[in-house]
């Protein structure tokens, strides 16, 4: 991470402007505090990814609440190649700026530099994929694919230094750590997905007692009857698993994950939790 960190700030100098990719199922969690800081006071857009598999109305109150004087902010679903142009739109706003200078120097067709950060998995790769026009950076469901920088050409006048995925060395609030788990922006392998599940399963009665209900395939008055640890037990024996509670807890997540629980947004704009 240090390292990470590191070599980012090296290159910062030449950098135009600073494309954050957020979780928009998790925008305030997936924020890293210190690419914030690294922002300064260079243009700056922020992606909601993944907005096809977030709450709607939640990703429009969160687009509302980030934007700011020199913050653009945009939903986008990478995954399924939707508003590409709208971003390259986007970068050349945040750039203008420092164009017409380029311009006014007697440059012509100037090249824009910008940097796409990121936790693991936001699926800041598939939008470097999609902006580059051709598969260059390697995607996948899992954190940490990404493994160096590399500067990479665009067809639209845009130069991309892509980053591996940064996390910061120490959440503050332990909340935070547990929706990362449960988006998939912290290996598997590395937490107890036990303890993952019944946090998304306190949330979801919270939030969305209906999606759950279905996803239990009970009705949200019996949700709501019983405890976090006894659904989650009564959902492992109903799916086949007998007491193999973290075999179910990672099924569970996996579904999370894939949309297949309903458009979910764990980060609420009232209260920020």
């Amino acid at each position: 991470m240090n390292k990470a960190r590191n070599q980012l700030e090296e290159k910062l100098s030449l950098i135009d402007v600073v494309v954050e990719i957020l979780d928009a199922r998790i925008p305030l969690s997936s924020r890293n505090p210190m690419i914030e800081e690294l922002v300064g006071n260079k243009p700056h857009i922020i992606i909601l990814n993944k907005a096809d598999l977030a709450d709607p109305v939640m990703t429009k109150l969160w687009q509302k609440k980030l934007q700011g004087p020199r913050t653009l902010v945009m939903a986008m679903d990478a995954q399924h190649n939707t508003n590409v142009q709208a971003l390259v739109t986007l970068i050349k706003k945040a750039s203008s700026e420092k164009v017409k200078k380029l311009e006014e120097r007697g440059a012509s067709n100037p090249i824009v530099r910008i940097a796409l950060v990121g936790v693991p998995n936001c699926g800041k790769s598939t939008i470097i994929n999609r902006l580059v026009g051709h598969n260059v950076a390697i995607t996948g469901d899992k954190p940490g694919v990404t493994k160096g920088q590399a500067w990479l050409k665009t067809n639209y006048g845009i130069q991309i230094l892509d980053t591996p995925g940064i996390l910061w060395p120490k959440f503050e609030d332990q909340d935070v750590g547990y929706k990362l788990a449960a988006f998939g922006a912290i290996k598997d392998t590395i937490f107890h997905a036990d303890d993952v599940a019944l946090f998304v399963i306190r949330l979801l009665k919270q939030y969305y007692p209906a999606y759950l209900a279905k996803f239990a395939n009970c009705s949200k008055e019996k949700i709501a009857a019983i405890s976090d640890t006894d659904l989650l037990l009564a959902l492992t024996q109903n799916n086949g698993m007998r007491d193999d509670y973290d075999r179910f807890s990672l099924f569970m997540l996996q579904r999370l994950r894939k949309g297949k629980l309903g458009r979910i947004t764990l980060d609420r704009v009232n209260n920020e939790n």
